[in-house]
């Protein structure tokens, strides 16, 4: 069945990728190879796996690839010495005057030199192994650290936004307050004035009124 996926990679999809192909430059396979596994992984074509590979994913794995090259070479020379090695040990001297015969290889004589390659440069390629594995995970974990943060981030400044917002409504709402305040102390105001008008008023016809008679005595007017 062809693949026909075509939504977004994502992180774990990265690294995959990432670890399918490392395997396949260190073991001396092609990046192709490595593209339509991943692909077989993935449900996606070997195409479409090499275009993620060449422009988003290579270049942070630079020292991961340096790595795998590294042990690819080592493996080649290793390989190189055990068949020089074989060669040696098993050539036959041919009687004089005839021409020198063929070094004859066995599997039996393969098998007896092949676990003699030297420990210490298997473990060192271990270590770089496990190495590029620590560098792969690490960086897939600071990976979803960063989107944590970028949610947690996202989420402050919504909230942040959310409080100016309503901090604005709260000054509009004080602004009205004193509006309606002033209003209502000139209201207060004029009613005092109109009291003290009235009061004014009712004391002025509360007095007596008096006027002189032809004797200049003062009389009362009701």
């Amino acid at each position: 069945m062809v693949a026909s996926r075509q939504d977004a990679w994502t992180d774990d999809d990265d690294l995959v990728l990432a670890e399918v192909t490392l395997r396949h430059i260190r073991d001396g396979g092609t990046q192709l190879a490595a593209f339509e596994e991943v692909g077989q992984r993935l449900g996606r074509t070997a195409a479409a796996c090499g275009f993620r590979w060449n422009s988003a994913v290579r270049k942070r794995y630079d020292a991961a690839i340096a790595i795998a090259k590294g042990q690819r070479q080592q493996l080649k020379k290793n390989g190189r010495a055990v068949t020089a090695a074989v060669r040696t040990e098993f050539a036959t001297e041919a009687p004089p005057g005839l021409p020198q015969s063929p070094p004859v290889v066995t599997p039996a004589a393969t098998a007896t030199i092949v676990p003699e390659m030297p420990e210490p440069i298997a473990g060192d390629l271990e270590s770089e192994l496990d190495a590029a594995i620590r560098v792969l995970m690490n960086q897939k974990e600071l990976s979803r650290r960063v989107k944590q943060l970028e949610i947690e981030l996202a989420n402050h400044q919504m909230l942040l936004k959310e409080v100016r917002e309503e901090n604005q409504r709260l000054k509009k709402d004080m602004e009205t307050v004193q509006d309606v305040n002033e209003d209502y102390k000139a209201l207060v105001q004029i009613m005092e004035r109109a009291r003290k008008l009235a009061f004014l008023k009712e004391e002025e016809s509360a007095k007596p009124v008096f006027k002189m008679d032809s004797n200049g005595n003062l009389e009362r007017i009701e």
